[in-house]
């Protein structure tokens, strides 16, 4: 899914994000705050499933469709994350360059911020012939140590 933001400031916080949808005209709905309140409490990458339970389960009634339009509009714009999977789409709270550890025995996703030595960073462009300007890295594992033997 293509970003199309015209904020180039990092979205760190909920107020960054509340922030952001204001600048770029997005009406902050009851359901919307909601939304972005739950993804940075949780700190963790969501289904929309997961997002519509927990906000129920919570007493704040939302419906199925809600859900859904607003992650696609704050996804869209660039406020949260949205990660493609093979058994569907999870959304996150951070949007700015950042990496992942996936585990495989839990199926969550980490962020983390990781930074490349500058010189590994030259030789990847020299290699390729393209201009690094950002990077994200994937890596998977396992959290309970027997799972990997």
């Amino acid at each position: 899914m293509q970003k199309q933001t015209i904020s180039t400031k990092p979205i760190r916080s909920l107020e960054d994000a509340l922030e952001v949808c204001q600048v770029l005209g997005m009406r902050v709905s009851r359901q919307r705050r909601f939304i972005l309140e739950l993804l940075w409490e949780a700190r963790e990458h969501l289904s929309a499933r997961e997002i519509y339970d927990r906000l129920n389960h919570e007493g704040k009634e939302i419906g199925h469709t809600s859900v859904y339009q607003n992650l696609e509009a704050l996804s869209s714009q660039g406020i949260i994350e949205c990660i493609e999977r093979c058994d569907g789409r999870l959304y996150g709270n951070i949007s700015d360059s950042h990496s992942h550890v996936n585990c495989l025995d839990t199926n969550q996703i980490l962020d983390v911020h990781v930074e490349l030595p500058e010189e590994f960073i030259r030789q990847i462009e020299e290699q390729t012939g393209v201009r690094i300007t950002e990077y994200s890295i994937n890596f998977y594992g396992y959290r309970n140590s027997q799972e990997s033997k």
